[in-house]
């Protein structure tokens, strides 16, 4: 059995993290301030301050750094989200109001985020298809919570909660875009509430049809 060495009291599978943690926050700086084709190996290392092997280490594409950027946000999304809703006020407007406020203040306390994240929506077929799996990752998430928040117990689930999840996260990501490029008036805290709003309105909705079926 081969024994990691360890040098300071940090193994090397804890310098390995430090190193992947380096380079991710190396590429959201590059991603996010001067677009996808400043990324390069050579770049992206002397960012963060290391060796290229080191790159090769945890990477074999850009593609692949792309990937994992994108996915780093979107945990850190999922995280604030389902943070807020275990401690949000247990009505309607209350659950709506902190799951989205969590979500905008994570890709607007930092618009990196939110444009590394429309960035490779449109890269490359592969990351466009990524990127519509999350979209679905996250609709299908909000699904769930509003099914028990509600109480729908239908055995087959009104297919409208599906199409009206993926019809709000996608939005919400063009909303978002445009608010970032000042295309919309309105301060952040607006914001929230305008998107709170039409979540509140299109659950409401979905609870009542299902108790009328």
């Amino acid at each position: 059995m081969t024994r990691q060495r360890t040098y300071g009291g940090i193994s090397a599978e804890q310098r390995r993290a430090q190193r992947r943690t380096a380079l991710l926050d190396a590429a959201l700086e590059i991603l996010g301030t001067e677009g996808v084709d400043r990324l390069t190996v050579a770049g992206l290392c002397t960012r963060a301050g290391l060796n290229e092997r080191y790159y090769y280490e945890q990477f074999d594409s850009r593609d692949a750094v792309l990937n994992a950027v994108f996915d780093t946000i979107a945990e850190e999304l999922a995280s604030a989200v389902l943070r807020a809703l275990i401690t949000a006020p247990d009505d309607t407007h209350g659950k709506a109001h902190a799951a989205v406020a969590a979500g905008i203040n994570v890709l607007t306390d930092d618009p990196r985020k939110t444009r590394v994240a429309l960035l490779v929506s449109s890269t490359t077929p592969e990351l466009r298809s990524r990127t519509m799996q999350t979209i679905r990752t996250f609709a299908n998430l909000i699904a769930a919570e509003g099914i028990d928040f509600y109480g729908i117990t239908d055995s087959e689930p009104d297919p409208a909660i599906g199409f009206r999840a993926t019809y709000l996260v996608g939005g919400l990501m063009q909303t978002l875009a445009s608010w970032l490029q000042g295309d919309l008036p309105m301060t952040r805290e607006e914001l929230i509430d305008q998107t709170t709003e039409v979540f509140v309105l299109l659950g409401e909705d979905l609870a009542a049809r299902s108790r009328r079926r």
